[in-house]
């Protein structure tokens, strides 16, 4: 059969699995390097708080965590392992309670993502237990809300010391974001200096790799807190020397560089473009020419939804003097990604290239979606993929679910260097790294795909979640239990299309030309049943002119 057509079932197979959910579940009812974006309540379509988070890092393998709720007696000790390495860091005192948590959201709807800003780098306790990722789901699995999570984040680095360098945290609830900057103290010296500011609810903000709190208010409790010798421990350590007033967390702890301000603060311009009228306000700032830092929140244009927040994931600066997706660099078929390192040497001149928001060297991406007006089981909505955020589906992950869908575990032994043909990680990079070398010719078939699904998820939300709230009032666990089915099921057929998606790309672009296909996507034959022939796309114009330009006559025809 078809590849395209056994696409075109896979996502039909969805949508009639889905009813075969609602249906019943009505019937009874009668008887979880980066980037994040965050979208305060009043500035969401739906009163929901949205926040993103992209773990763009070599080395990742993309999978969806799981810690089970307990209970455990007084003196439980455990063993905390840092997380992007693995390494023993040392032993800690488990919680007498600890709560469910899926992904990087708990059953609470609790959501915590961060990135990292490294700062000065003789700040970091080499001697401490807690890293930055352990501080993540340690905190998830002991806090109901955004300001308890503040409070056990900063008690637990202070009682057992923080082995991280400098780090931003998005903290959100259904009802307040937070976003808090932390870096320790050195080797040896416990605890961290650190602020945390509430993000206004009418507004937007994000952060990608660089400090972002400048001055904040020493005297309002409600919208920002902070430790009590976050300035004073940098008088001491000589970098600030100004009144209270106007101390930068940002300039005493991270020194703005070009790296920090192109790669890092560059993203944060991409957000505000996209959904502000401020964009070439702060452009100046991006490009060098004012060293006047971004606001850490603005209002938006416009109210935003989850599928905004999707988006914005994917943006490489398209359409912007930042595009990197018109130059040579983006190769014949102009695509909007550049090899890593981001900065090069050519004959002693130091050049650089773009970091956009998506990447490819993304483990996993999430986007949030979290509800004060439903209950946390139905709520809760960890949007979940693997790879890069431009190549991949988010999936509906309820904040109950106490199931990994298995294409989001290591099945098989699926790590960063072992394959699986079972591992959405591994489906998904597959076909991304189909499309990056053709990214033209490519993109428009796997864009159809991931918008089909995608749309089909957003349509069926409201009837699923009728569907558990009618379950709630009688029975809360078969709602939990209906919302967990549907999170395996979404994740597992997606998985089989993208699988389907994958071999109908080999059969249609193998070895450089297009097999013709029909208006529903199948592949021709001629009149005798043969395959049809081929299209031979060669090189786009502009790159043949590049092309003629660096190789003169070498190749030029005789008359």
């Amino acid at each position: 059969m078809n590849n395209h057509l056994l696409i075109h079932i896979y996502i039909m197979n969805i949508k009639r699995l889905i009813l075969s959910i609602l249906l019943p579940a009505a019937m009874a009812s009668y008887a979880p390097a980066c980037t994040n974006l965050i979208v305060g309540k009043n500035a969401s379509t739906d009163g929901s708080t949205i926040v993103s988070y992209s773990a763009d890092s070599y080395g990742l393998f993309g999978e969806l965590y799981h810690y089970p709720a307990g209970v455990y007696p007084k003196g439980t000790m455990i063993d905390i392992h840092e997380w992007d390495t693995g390494k023993y860091l040392g032993q800690i005192e488990q919680a007498r309670q600890t709560y469910s948590v899926i992904g990087n959201m708990n059953e609470f709807q609790l959501t915590i993502g961060e990135t990292t800003f490294g700062g000065r780098p003789e700040l970091v306790d080499t001697l401490g237990i807690i890293d930055y990722g352990s501080l993540i789901y340690l905190t998830l699995q002991r806090s109901r809300n955004a300001r308890e999570a503040i409070k056990v984040m900063t008690e637990l680095v202070q009682e057992y010391g923080y082995y991280s360098s400098g780090e931003s945290f998005t903290i959100a609830d259904p009802n307040e974001v937070w976003i808090m900057e932390m870096i320790g103290k050195g080797p040896g010296v416990r605890g961290a200096v650190w602020v945390a500011v509430r993000v206004p609810d009418d507004c937007i903000a994000a952060h990608a790799n660089h400090s972002r709190i400048h001055q904040f208010p020493l005297d309002d409790k409600d919208n920002c807190l902070y430790s009590p010798d976050v300035i004073s421990f940098a008088r001491e350590r000589g970098y600030f020397d100004g009144v209270n007033s106007d101390f930068s967390f940002s300039d005493a702890y991270a020194p703005l560089g070009f790296g920090e301000l192109r790669y890092c603060e560059a993203r944060v311009w991409s957000y505000y473009n996209l959904f502000t009228d401020r964009g070439q306000e702060f452009l100046p700032y991006i490009q060098g020419k004012d060293t006047t830092p971004m606001p850490l929140y603005l209002k938006p244009n416009r109210k935003l939804s989850v599928q905004d927040i999707k988006n914005a994931m994917r943006d490489h600066y398209e359409g912007t003097p930042l595009d990197i997706s018109q130059d040579f660099g983006a190769g014949p078929y102009h695509a909007p990604y550049r090899l890593s390192p981001l900065d090069f040497e050519v004959d002693g001149q130091k050049y650089f290239n773009e970091r956009p928001i998506s990447t490819q060297q993304t483990g996993f991406v999430f986007v949030a979606q979290m509800r004060a007006n439903l209950p946390d089981a139905v709520g809760g909505v960890l949007w979940f993929g693997t790879d890069d955020a431009n190549m991949t589906v988010f999936t509906p992950v309820y904040c109950c679910t106490d199931r990994v869908p298995q294409c989001y575990t290591r099945v098989d032994g699926a790590d960063y260097i072992t394959f699986s043909w079972r591992s959405a990680f591994w489906i998904f990079n597959w076909v991304s790294n189909m499309v990056y070398p053709r990214y033209d010719l490519l993109i428009g078939d796997l864009r159809a795909t991931q918008t089909e699904l995608e749309t089909a998820f957003n349509q069926a939300q409201p009837g699923i979640e009728s569907a558990a709230l009618q379950l709630w009032q009688t029975d809360p666990d078969q709602a939990k239990a209906l919302l967990t089915n549907y999170t395996n099921m979404t994740a597992q057929s997606t998985f089989d299309t993208w699988k389907q998606l994958g071999q109908y790309l080999v059969v249609k672009y193998a070895d450089g030309v297009i097999r013709r296909t029909n208006p529903d996507g199948t592949f021709q034959r001629n009149s005798i049943g043969q395959p049809a022939g081929v299209i031979r796309p060669g090189y786009p114009e502009d790159f043949l002119r590049e092309y003629i330009k660096q190789t003169g006559d070498r190749y030029k025809m005789p008359e």
